[in-house]
């Protein structure tokens, strides 16, 4: 066979293998959402139910709120309605002090109820309802090593109720991301994931495919704040793909905090995100709306 012929065979041959797009999450909509209430502002985590309407979010004062998004054709938000206001209890009184109150992380568990995770002292808390004293207490010996401003950023509840949780940033330099799950009244640490560049962990959402969804965040002095979300599918206890779906520039978007991941009626995975304004007149509180596409 003459080479020309040969050539023409492989380029041919390399024509006809499909070429798979990269998976990425395509931006379809920002909500500015504004609320004259009491206490509201500094929303860190956020999760919603199946139907990704019915939400729960937690602010970093120790407040909860909880209520229903609308939205348009595209999927994005076009309005929110706050059903329950209330604030964070413990097991039978209110919980007092920065480093009581500091909710960063919140998980819709498969009963009705939730739990939320908490930097400063680091530890989950499950409830019944907004408004009710927590239910139960999750302080392992290990947590305690995590007892700063650095401490579970992400909480996540996989479909068979497994509960995960991620620390903000590593505990080293160099060092990768502890993953802790809590199963009943275990907690352990199956895996890591690697920390690629500064970004830092600032929340995690496992889709209705099983993967786990995780949001990083990183700020540039001036520019504002940009985000990265990573999605990981793990077998067993192994991560067998890690990839970046989604790197904003700085200014893209606010302080993105809390994600929460679900699946609309036409089967797209669906991102709305909310950002934390840290009560500055300077910042906004943002629902962010991505469809993830392959």
């Amino acid at each position: 066979m003459r080479l020309g012929a040969l050539v023409g065979l492989i380029f041919a041959a390399v024509a006809a293998v499909p070429v798979l797009a990269a998976p990425r999450a395509e931006h379809i909509g920002t909500y500015l959402w504004q609320d004259a209430g009491a206490g509201f502002g500094g929303l860190s985590g956020f999760d919603l139910a199946d139907d990704g309407a019915r939400f729960v979010v937690v602010s970093d004062r120790g407040a909860v709120f909880a209520g229903r998004l609308a939205r348009g054709d595209d999927g994005a938000v076009t309005s929110v309605t706050i059903t329950k206001r209330a604030r964070l209890r413990g097991p039978g009184e209110a919980l007092t002090g920065h480093k009581n109150i500091d909710a960063e992380g919140v998980a819709l568990d498969p009963k009705g109820g939730f739990f939320v995770s908490f930097e400063q002292r680091a530890r989950i808390l499950h409830y019944a309802a907004p408004g009710a004293a927590a239910d139960r207490e999750i302080r392992p010996q290990v947590f305690a090593a995590y007892d700063n401003n650095f401490a579970f950023e992400a909480l996540a509840i996989a479909q068979d109720g497994t509960l995960f949780t991620i620390p903000e940033r590593p505990p080293g330099l160099g060092l990768p991301f502890p993953v802790f799950r809590v199963r009943g009244a275990v907690v352990d640490q199956p895996f890591t994931l690697p920390r690629i560049g500064g970004w830092a962990v600032s929340g995690a959402d496992f889709g209705p495919d099983g993967r786990l969804y995780l949001l990083e965040r990183g700020y540039w002095p001036l520019l504002g704040f940009m985000n990265r979300i990573r999605r990981v599918t793990l077998a067993g206890d192994r991560v067998v793909a890690d990839e970046v779906i989604l790197e904003t520039q700085a200014g893209d978007f606010d302080n993105l905090e809390g994600m929460a991941v679900w699946r609309d009626a036409r089967g797209a995975i669906r991102l709305t995100l909310v950002s934390d304004d840290n009560f500055s007149p300077l910042q906004k509180t943002e629902l962010v709306d991505f469809r993830v596409t392959e």
